[in-house]
């Protein structure tokens, strides 16, 4: 299978199937020195990991993460981290019934379409487990990050037709409730949508909005590998995002270039801009100030009414999905998102360092 790897200067590759007997990724490109361990890996993934609420699939999962390689007496080497993390609570007979039929809104239709052949355990590789491999990676790469002094923040902004306002944000409040929405009240109005949902054995979907804070102007490439290029196909590689904005985003289609340009004014010498409609993206490249991306999450697709398929001999039929599936998928994806905004952040400020020859030369120049 092509395509399990991310990134240039410090990339991914993430590995294993939901129902196998691990999961994992290495990283190759982390620069040698930063300190690491096992606990920092297992802070991201404990976000990520089920059980959490009721809003989470009740699949029981450590997911606690060991390191094989990459890592000497609690410092990165520069050699490529490997990461597992054992699978422990697999059902596969959730899915004998219904192996042979193609899940409304799964990827079993089109696997079977590609590779003539699939595992029909929870989705194989198409499987939200796969992103544990990606929070993985992307611990690593929100730690390195914060040496630069640049943080990383993602969080609920919006389940189903919940949305919070911006100016009614609390970033303080973040983690005090299961969804992960900066404004409690509204995540108890969201936390009741969700109760008619599965009431009524249906699922919901929402937005993600995720921050970037300190990243310095000038980062991304300006042709295909543009920054805000880069984090779209970071967050439409996760298999549950179907949209993605930057700054404005759409909205941008709705106004005029008076409205939607950003001036410039000078802040003790420092250049600045009195608004952000850009997202923090000009031309491809950071301009210095807060980069802001959203990300569409659907439904989750498993839902326990019955629908309408046709199995993998051409018969139509009738199937409702039985199993432990998350009623949204929103909360636990918030860290994946986080995570992939870390490591494309951390992959093009590497690939930065051979922009001018005065970074080069303040490493290697011993005159």
């Amino acid at each position: 299978m092509a395509g399990s790897t991310y990134g240039t200067s410090f990339s991914i590759t993430t590995w294993g199937e939901s129902h196998g007997p691990a999961i994992g990724a290495v990283i190759d490109g982390c620069p040698s020195g930063l300190p690491l361990s096992e606990e920092d890996i297992q802070e991201f993934l404990d976000r990520r990991k089920p059980g959490q609420s009721k809003y989470t699939t009740a699949r029981s999962e450590s997911d606690q993460a060991q390191i094989l390689s990459g890592v000497f007496n609690g410092q990165t080497t520069g050699t490529p981290i490997s990461i597992i993390i054992h699978n422990q609570d697999q059902r596969s007979r959730d899915y004998g019934k219904i192996k042979d039929c193609y899940r409304p809104g799964h990827a079993d239709y089109t696997f079977d379409a590609k590779y003539g052949i699939r595992d029909y355990r929870g989705g194989g590789r198409s499987s939200g487990r796969e992103t544990i491999g990606r929070v993985a990676a992307g611990a690593i790469a929100s730690k390195l990050l914060r040496r630069l002094g640049i943080k990383v923040l993602a969080y609920t902004k919006a389940i189903g037709n919940i949305i919070i306002p911006e100016a009614e944000y609390n970033y303080g409040c973040i983690y005090d409730n299961p969804l992960y929405m900066p404004n409690n009240s509204y995540a108890k109005e969201a936390g009741d949508y969700l109760e008619d949902c599965v009431k009524n054995q249906d699922s919901s979907g929402g937005v993600i909005e995720c921050i970037l804070e300190g990243m310095p102007a000038g980062i991304g490439e300006p042709v295909f590998h543009k920054l805000d290029a880069k984090l779209s196909q970071a967050l439409m590689s996760i298999g549950a995002v179907k949209g993605v904005e930057i700054g404005d985003g759409f909205q941008v289609s709705h106004t005029k270039g008076s409205e939607n340009n950003d001036s410039f004014y000078m802040d003790n010498g420092k250049i600045c801009k009195r608004t952000n409609h850009s997202g923090g993206v000009l031309g491809g490249l950071s301009d210095g100030s807060r980069i802001v991306l959203r990300a569409a999450i659907k439904p989750t697709p498993s839902i326990s009414q019955e629908q309408d398929t046709v199995d993998a001999y051409g018969g139509e039929t009738r199937i409702a999905i039985t199993g432990r599936h998350d009623p949204v998928i929103v909360p636990r994806a918030v860290v994946v998102v986080e995570a992939m905004a870390a490591i494309t952040a951390v992959d093009l400020l590497l690939a930065n360092m051979g922009a001018k020859l005065e970074y080069l030369e303040k490493v290697y120049n011993r005159n």
